[in-house]
């Protein structure tokens, strides 16, 4: 299944001890990049929610943030004393230092990562909480994921649709644009008075077929159109969204060959609108996956 790398996901919990929120947000990115924002107590878990992420997802740049809020009566007004002297130690040296420092305050004291301690009961819990919201909110990151995937793949098979419809009418155009620039080349002999060699006539019309000839570019084009369909509908298959990419540069390529060879407006509008589509798959095929 197709899958999208832009996504967001909110779990909230609210339990005796208290409440907490996961947020999650993932956009692209060419590998999987986790970013964990954990309070100083959860920190612990942040190996084990990696490997969860790890399992979950192939590529994305992700940002995982989670708060929480302890009720009263769950809060421990026990201080974590090590940890409150070295902070007093720092503030007294500070102070030794500036002449002029602002009192400290007693309640940003506190807000201080680690001043306050948890029940270490209390804590396993927490953390526990936590590691089973991160589940869900993972879930929930995939199947948004997943939904944005589906929109990508339609709106790509819908460009696919049209390129392949102008692959078509050029098939049919391109005897008649020979057969026009033949006649072209007729007329200006005409006009020139220059006397007629059917030899030297069939030799520029070989050399003109020759510049015209497209059917292999065409072919080429028909059987990337077959692969990302291909791959765009290969279940089980982890991320495409590299393999998609390449796909892109493979079609881009046969059109650029297509422009190239064009000696008629019609060939040339047919590959600015092949290379429009092109650049347009393109810049979803980026979010894929």
């Amino acid at each position: 299944m197709i899958s999208s790398m832009t996504a967001f996901a909110r779990v909230q919990v609210q339990e005796a001890w208290g409440s907490l929120a996961w947020e999650i947000r993932s956009v692209n990115h060419r590998y999987l990049e986790p970013h964990f924002r954990l309070p100083d107590q959860g920190r612990e878990t942040e190996p084990q929610l990696r490997e969860i992420l790890r399992k979950q997802l192939k590529r994305g740049k992700v940002e995982c943030t989670l708060k929480y809020q302890l009720m009263d009566q769950a809060q421990v007004l026990e201080l974590n004393r090590p940890i409150l002297e070295k902070l007093s130690q720092a503030i007294q040296e500070v102070e030794s230092r500036f002449a002029s420092v602002a009192a400290v305050n007693p309640l940003e004291v506190l807000q201080w990562p680690g001043v306050q301690a948890v029940e270490e009961l209390e804590l396993k819990e927490i953390n526990a909480a936590a590691v089973n919201s991160f589940k869900e909110a993972i879930k929930q990151l995939i199947q948004m994921r997943q939904r944005e995937g589906n929109e990508l793949k339609a709106f790509i098979e819908t460009r696919l649709d049209n390129m392949g419809e102008e692959v078509k009418q050029l098939r049919v155009l391109l005897p008649s644009i020979l057969k026009n620039q033949r006649e072209k080349i007729l007329d200006r002999l005409s006009e020139a008075k220059q006397e007629l060699n059917p030899e030297r006539l069939e030799q520029e019309m070989v050399i003109l077929a020759q510049k015209m000839d497209v059917d292999e570019e065409l072919d080429r084009l028909e059987a990337h159109f077959s692969e990302v369909r291909r791959t765009l509908n290969t279940s089980g298959q982890g991320a495409v969204g590299r393999r998609l990419d390449f796909l892109m540069q493979e079609l881009n390529r046969e059109a650029n060959t297509l422009s190239s060879k064009s000696i008629h407006s019609g060939l040339t509008q047919s590959a600015v609108n092949l290379k429009v589509y092109i650049e347009q798959m393109r810049e979803q095929v980026q979010n894929i996956e």
